[in-house]
């Protein structure tokens, strides 16, 4: 390399180091600004009891890589994980430091990112969930998004029914398609098909050419039929495993979302097909169902154990999911569906009313203006 060859080199490396400080800088300052956050310390008696609405430091996120992205909250999503962990007492202390913000399902606005990041602009409107549950969660008003679980607003989708797929849409999806790859004409039972993820994931098996049945109560009917189950099973007036025992061995796919009633994985053997497969999606946090999870997962059937193969889906940040669930939504092929919307300062009520256990879709909250 030439000497001059060589200085033009390094010229342009220090221009492009200056320019990665510069932005490094600005972001510093910028995020030195205050925001708002509903925080808590300790939400052992309940979190709509223990939120305590604040004026705090916007996160500065350490933008070394492409990886990261400061993002405006616009709307954010609740679901029940965002008050049943930190309402763990103890245990909960483990998980997370506080004081926290709680929430991981949000839209919003890109207001920083790393200078080598080619792929968003500031200003533009992204969608997707914080891959854990941390101090600064969604129900702030910035939050630190990783890349990988984000994708780009579609023209045409609302911010709010945006920020009501993240985890719930996902975990369908992540709940569904893999295990119906392959076959035709696939039967479907989803145990618990009003809530966030069952909305979502009827839907999904739809697409996917699936006969649906679900589990709901009587007032949910006209939902979920309207987003396609053909079969209604309407919990408080009927016993949902004598009704599945006698329909036989039909389905190939069983969805856990409720864990109600408990031993609905050990029958089913006489309601899933011999390839069938239980799949569990939601869990309570009492010491019954946790034991019994790690008895399924743990125990052979020659001890015992289920006769149907059964996995615990954790859901994973997937940007390849994400941006199927984004095109399908953009398409109108699936949608949010959305119990109630409420204000940043009702974060409190927003909560009490997913506690409640009679919501209807998601419950979303506004953070900032779109």
């Amino acid at each position: 390399m030439t000497s001059q060859a060589s200085s033009n080199r390094d010229a342009a490396l220090a221009a492009l180091e200056g320019r990665r400080q510069s932005t490094l800088s600005e972001t510093t300052q910028n995020t030195k600004e205050p925001m708002r956050a509903w925080q808590y310390s300790n939400a052992s008696a309940g979190l709509d009891k223990a939120l305590r609405l604040v004026e705090t430091t916007r996160p500065y996120p350490q933008l070394l890589s492409k990886s990261e992205l400061l993002v405006e909250v616009v709307s954010m999503a609740l679901n029940p994980a965002d008050y049943r962990v930190p309402e763990m007492g103890v245990l909960a202390k483990t998980m997370v430091s506080t004081p926290a913000s709680p929430g991981l399902d949000f839209c919003g606005r890109v207001v920083a990112t790393h200078p080598a990041d080619d792929r968003h602009t500031i200003g533009q409107l992204v969608f997707g969930r914080l891959d854990k549950f941390g101090r600064n969660g969604a129900l702030s008003e910035y939050v630190v998004a990783n890349q990988a679980s984000v994708v780009g607003l579609p023209d045409g989708v609302d911010v709010d029914d945006a920020a009501a797929a993240g985890t719930a849409a996902l975990t369908a999806y992540q709940s569904i398609v893999p295990f119906l790859r392959g076959l035709k004409d696939p039967a479907v039972f989803i145990n618990g098909g009003s809530g966030g993820v069952g909305t979502w994931g009827i839907q999904i098996a739809k697409l996917l050419g699936a006969e649906v049945s679900v589990s709901c109560s009587g007032s949910s009917e006209e939902l979920v039929r309207s987003l396609g189950a053909e079969h209604v099973l309407d919990y408080t007036k009927l016993d949902v495993i004598d009704a599945l025992k006698n329909l036989g061995q039909v389905y190939d796919l069983v969805v856990d979302n409720a864990a109600s009633p408990l031993d609905l994985y050990e029958q089913s053997e006489h309601f899933l097909k011999p390839t069938g497969k239980y799949v569990q999606v939601g869990t309570s946090m009492s010491m019954v169902a946790s034991a019994k999870l790690v008895d399924r997962m743990l125990r052979p059937t020659w001890m015992g154990g289920g006769k149907r193969p059964y996995t615990f889906v954790v859901v994973k940040s997937n940007q390849a999911d994400l941006g199927q669930i984004s095109q399908w939504m953009a398409d109108g092929k699936i949608k949010a569906v959305i119990d109630q919307t409420f204000e940043f300062d009702e974060a409190p009520k927003a909560i009490a009313k997913l506690k409640s256990g009679h919501t209807k879709g998601k419950i979303v909250i506004h953070v900032s203006k779109p």
